[in-house]
């Protein structure tokens, strides 16, 4: 066997993986969308549940379905897909298994400015959801500012953007406990993560900005091979290293601040969705599809969970995405520790 017929054995192995993956995935979500759209106060046959999905029913099961779990359901399907298509642009540009919105402060930048006009400003609504846009903005370009030393490097990038997510951490923990005590619960509950109140024009920005950053995503997908390879093989191959990162990491950031602008920070599904992804794929690269697929499953399954109290108590959906993301995180570090001792 030659060895162009090996590597496109290869690639055609590993694209039958990623459409089964693909496909199995898309089953999981249909199956998961339908036992949330029955489940609740007022449970429905799944029958009954489907018909009015489409318009279909008496006035009492559009409006359980229609206006009531559908759009809940969506958003969680949206953000989840954001944060995993994000986390997966991050670990790929970085190359490191640890680079997540979370970790690197960004997803905590949203959450200070997002309290900022809760408890300073004193403004609800699409003024939250702007506040926190512009906070995770702002963190982002303090972490360019403070990691470009003649270019972009993975790893000071990450350096800094641990520093800074600690600094926003202890900004955010001053504001609420300098706040009024019912003020600072109301915003303690943003800042966790919760995709129960998203309606309307939030719901409409976030599907809107979502379609165009994932037009940009398919974009930058072509420099992440390259760029996994190392700067100086991604140099002969024609990339421009510094600016494919800078404008990759420029939609990643995008991402998050738009999923995080709607629905809080939910922890840890930037991180757990990319790495779940590549394991499904047996795919070293960036696998952005799958990250998609597995970002918006884990976040529609976590709403389940959290919404019904499954668990033994109802909670916020970022509660449950950070029981399931934090174990995980203690056992990549502990691996990779591991790995590099090896």
């Amino acid at each position: 066997m030659t060895t162009l017929t090996a590597v496109q054995s290869v690639r055609a192995r590993r694209s039958r993986r990623r459409a089964a993956v693909l496909a199995s995935l898309a089953v999981l979500v249909v199956v998961l969308a339908t036992f949330a759209l029955t489940i609740g106060a007022a449970p429905l046959p799944p029958g009954r549940a489907l018909l009015a999905l489409f318009g279909v029913g008496d006035a009492g099961d559009l409006f359980i379905v229609q206006r009531l779990r559908l759009p809940r359901l969506v958003t969680a399907l949206l953000a989840g897909a954001a944060f995993g298509l994000a986390g997966a642009l991050f670990q790929s540009t970085l190359r490191n298994p640890l680079a997540s919105p979370d970790i690197l402060g960004i997803a905590s930048g949203a959450s200070v400015g997002a309290v900022t006009v809760l408890l300073v400003l004193g403004m609800t609504g699409m003024a939250v959801s702007v506040g926190a846009f512009l906070g995770a903005g702002t963190i982002a370009l303090l972490i360019w500012f403070f990691a470009w030393r003649q270019g972009l490097h993975s790893i000071r990038f990450v350096l800094v953007g641990v520093g800074f997510a600690y600094l926003a951490s202890s900004v955010l923990a001053w504001m609420l406990a300098s706040a009024d005590q019912r003020d600072a619960a109301s915003a303690l509950v943003w800042t966790v993560g919760s995709v129960a109140d998203v309606r309307g024009a939030e719901l409409a920005v976030l599907c809107g900005g979502l379609a165009v950053l994932a037009l940009a995503a398919a974009v930058v997908s072509r420099w992440q091979h390259p760029l996994a390879l190392g700067d100086d093989h991604a140099r002969g191959l024609g990339v421009a290293t510094d600016s494919a990162r800078v404008v990759t990491l420029l939609v990643a950031v995008a991402l998050v601040a738009l999923a995080t602008a709607t629905v809080g920070p939910l922890a840890f599904v930037a991180l757990v969705a990319p790495a779940i992804a590549r394991r499904l794929t047996d795919d070293g690269g960036a696998a952005l599809s799958v990250s998609v697929g597995t970002g918006a499953t884990l976040v529609l399954a976590a709403d389940i969970v959290a919404q019904h109290g499954l668990l033994g108590v109802a909670a916020p959906t970022g509660i449950v995405t950070g029981l399931v993301g934090a174990p995980y995180l203690l056992w990549l570090l502990a691996t990779h520790e591991r790995r590099s001792r090896a």
